[in-house]
């Protein structure tokens, strides 16, 4: 039997919804793929019935409910577009807002998977940590910069401060930043420990 790139979609779109219709049977909510593959299968099955184009996007949108599928899904599958053969030829079905949330998005209370929320105002960076103010002045002929996480007692040896003071310690800026010195520039610098631990455990070293 010769199957076309479209039927071979067709029965993978299908064997993943009978996968979903038995999860959802056990009485499990539904992940992304699955409730995809269901809502898709309702909207070819409708379509294969001689459906018009606003009753195959009808039986879509009720194939699943919000209460059916695992939290963050909504935001997973906030619009669907498949393909569907109907009288009048193939048409692009745009479902929008498939599980009915209203904005095709979690409540505001639910993170979306992956999601980062950021609280209102500054943000401490390692809070509780014990920090190290040192006076550092450039000898160098050259500017100097030095990144977030370098070990600040290993730094350009024409960076003159207290190297032993220093042990342990890194700059307390923001990762992925740096602070430069421009020749003959001092600059009084917050130090910040690797970890709690580190300011003890450091081994002493000389200028690099």
């Amino acid at each position: 039997m010769y199957l076309s790139p479209t039927e071979e979609d067709r029965l993978r779109i299908f064997t993943a919804a009978e996968l979903a219709r038995r999860t959802r049977g056990d009485g499990v909510r539904l992940n992304a793929p699955e409730a995809t593959a269901l809502i898709c299968d309702e909207m070819h099955r409708a379509a294969r019935a001689g459906a018009s184009l606003d009753a195959v996007l009808a039986a879509g949108r009720s194939a699943v409910g919000p209460d059916e599928v695992l939290d963050g899904v909504p935001a997973l599958v906030a619009e669907i577009r498949i393909e569907v053969l109907l009288e009048d030829g193939t048409r692009l079905a745009v479902l929008r807002d498939p599980l009915g949330t209203g904005t095709g998005s979690q409540p505001g209370n639910i993170a979306r998977p992956g999601e980062i929320r950021v609280p209102a105002g500054e943000i401490p960076l390692t809070p509780g940590q014990p920090r190290l103010r040192i006076r550092v002045t450039s000898s160098s002929a050259r500017p100097i910069r030095v990144s977030s996480h370098y070990p600040f007692w290993r730094v350009n040896s024409r960076l003159e401060f207290d190297r032993a003071a220093a042990v342990g310690y890194r700059l307390d800026i923001p990762a992925g930043a740096s602070v430069r010195w421009a020749p003959g520039e001092i600059r009084e610098v917050d130090l910040v420990p690797f970890r709690p631990e580190s300011v003890t455990t450091a081994p002493v070293a000389g200028p690099a």
